[in-house]
């Protein structure tokens, strides 16, 4: 959706990599966004993208407006059952119908080879993913809907175009969230009960200074299926906190090569 940093640029580079010609897209999509939510606010800075891309070596930017991509009398929208109703479905209705519906549209526009999405909205990547297969979307490689890892400040802070709102002060405590979930994980990985481990990196993110918690749960890697006892599935920690006026989200997977941090939850 455009306010472009290092996360966007790696997809790029990695694109690069894989292809002779990468196209990006820019949309800041209003179907994807709530009654409330920031989509007024939401930073545009198409010219400055542009500069960046260009440098980036970037063959096309497909930046399509609002009347392009919703004309009048649109009326179709995509929703990708089950995956949607969990972690940001649950506080963001619609939200994820919206972004179906756009990149699907996206998808026809374009017609890549493949597609490249950050993990760090993992349920979006797992939506993708699943429509794709679900569709039979012809993408002329088996793997066409590519996850990248997620890039993050030198701190650990999971980079976002929403880091933006936050305060320094603010700024400060949010990498708490990276501290807490690294600590919860190695704590799952010894064994300690799901429950426990999760209740307290609900503590550890609220008395950091969030404002809230949307969700903190350990997940099924592909189906975002809950998971209460974890023996060795492909897990992942989900979390979505509100620091200020920046809802943050990051993930992480259950990696049994992840080494336990020194601290403990309760040190945070």
């Amino acid at each position: 959706m455009g306010a472009l940093h290092e996360g966007h640029l790696t997809l790029v580079r990695e694109a690069k990599a894989r292809a002779d010609r990468v196209a990006v897209s820019i949309f800041v999509n209003p179907m994807q966004f709530g009654v409330n939510e920031d989509l007024d606010a939401y930073p545009r800075q198409l010219a400055q993208d542009s500069r960046l891309l260009e440098g980036e070596g970037v063959d096309l930017l497909w930046a399509p407006t609002v009347a392009a991509m919703y004309p009048d009398g649109f009326a179709t929208k995509v929703s990708v059952s089950g995956l949607d109703g969990v972690l940001c479905g649950t506080h963001r209705p619609g939200h994820f119908d919206g972004v179906a519906t756009v990149v699907l549209k996206l998808f026809n526009q374009i017609r890549p080879d493949f597609a490249l999405f950050g993990e760090k909205d993992w349920q979006q990547l797992a939506i993708i993913r699943r429509m794709a297969r679900d569709l039979d979307l012809a993408f002329p490689h088996v793997d066409a809907i590519v996850g990248v890892p997620t890039v993050r400040e030198a701190d650990g802070l999971a980079m976002s175009s929403r880091n933006r709102y936050l305060s320094p002060s603010e700024r400060a405590q949010a990498v708490t969230l990276n501290r807490a979930m690294r600590i919860a994980i190695g704590a799952v990985l010894e064994g300690e009960p799901v429950a426990r481990v999760l209740a307290g990196l609900r503590a550890a993110i609220l008395d950091a200074g969030f404002a809230r918690i949307d969700y903190a749960d350990l997940r099924e890697a592909d189906t975002l299926a809950e998971i209460t006892d974890w023996r060795g599935q492909n897990a992942r920690l989900l979390v979505a906190a509100q620091m200020g006026k920046a809802r943050l989200i990051d993930n992480m997977a259950v990696d049994p090569a992840m080494a336990r941090m020194p601290e403990t939850l309760a040190t945070l």
